[in-house]
């Protein structure tokens, strides 16, 4: 009774329910900020499951509202503040950001809809710099178990384990790329100095979100999948890609932020043929540096908040 659908949600809840004490928590793990390290903060009623801390405010705050985030399904914060949806195609891999320094390409995840298009994910990162490639991906499982180590990262093609320790990090001497696990499991923290910087955690479609949106997922596959925070420090002002021409000074959105689900078109320009793929149309990477850099985080305060009823989140600088 009740069919695949029903079984999904019972194994995917009761995966999720093992985060115990945790659940809707969050705290600071950076020992620096010694009044703040390690206390636990409840997570804002906008995003009572999952969030992160402020260390230097000692606050809670929802990650995925801040600019540079890629989350759910899939929605971005972009450079400039402003939300948007953008749903590629299923089994497909898009350009998120190309630059002469960095290029990352996103593998999206999903399934088909009576809506017209695919309900989507993004499944794992593929990040060139340099003439390296990091892969940061979701490991595809059918219950989700939070205890579980759901995340794959390889470095120029061969696999890293960070140890599952809190605080455990790995580190390449030769490149200065910095893995660390500020939790014990599924979220770590990338740096490339004066690159980038990466928040990466790994989630599942819970069965409260599958009965929301209407994703009708099954027992079958949990559609574990990456939730991102991207912070760039050297961007050129040839940066493009979805997420990536959203940092350009001069960016005029086209997404219309009144709407309910505002959605960034243009999906042939970022379609790559595969996730270390250079050939998007709008690539620029391994080009020429030019002058006037842009894109550091930095250089500017950015606050964020409901607008239009409350049906989206506009940042402003």
């Amino acid at each position: 009774m009740g069919g695949p659908s029903l079984l999904f949600g019972m194994l995917c809840l009761l995966g999720v329910m093992t985060i115990g004490a945790s659940a809707g928590k969050a705290a600071c793990h950076d020992p620096f900020f010694g009044q703040c390290y390690g206390i636990l903060h409840t997570c804002p009623a906008a995003c009572p499951r999952l969030c992160e801390v402020d260390c230097r405010l000692c606050k809670p705050y929802c990650a995925c509202d801040r600019p540079g985030a890629v989350c759910q399904d899939p929605r971005f914060i972009g450079g400039d503040g402003v939300m948007f949806y953008f749903h590629g195609k299923k089994d497909k891999d898009f350009c998120l950001v190309s630059d002469p320094s960095i290029h990352i390409n996103a593998h999206f995840i999903g399934k088909s809809s009576s809506r017209g298009r695919d309900f989507t994910w993004v499944e794992s990162v593929g990040i060139l710099f340099g003439s390296h490639k990091l892969y940061i991906g979701a490991r595809r499982v059918s219950k989700w178990e939070e205890l579980a180590n759901n995340m794959l990262i390889r470095f120029d093609g061969e696999e890293i384990k960070v140890p599952m320790d809190e605080g455990q990090r790995w580190w390449s001497p030769e490149t200065g790329l910095e893995i660390r696990r500020p939790v014990t499991n599924n979220k770590v923290e990338v740096k490339m100095e004066d690159l980038f910087a990466i928040v990466a955690r790994v989630v599942p479609i819970t069965a409260e979100e599958s009965r929301v949106h209407g994703y009708n997922v099954t027992k079958d596959n949990c559609y574990a999948h990456l939730e991102l925070n991207f912070k760039f420090y050297s961007l050129s002002p040839s940066v493009d890609g979805v997420l990536g021409q959203t940092y350009k000074t001069n960016y005029q959105s086209r997404v219309k932020i009144t709407a309910p689900m505002p959605i960034m078109g243009g999906a042939d320009r970022f379609a790559a043929s595969g996730l270390f793929a250079r050939d998007c149309a709008v690539s620029s990477f391994g080009s020429e540096v030019k002058p006037d850099l842009v894109g550091n985080e930095e250089s500017f305060e950015v606050a964020c908040g409901s607008a239009h009823g409350g049906r989206g989140i506009v940042c402003r600088r």
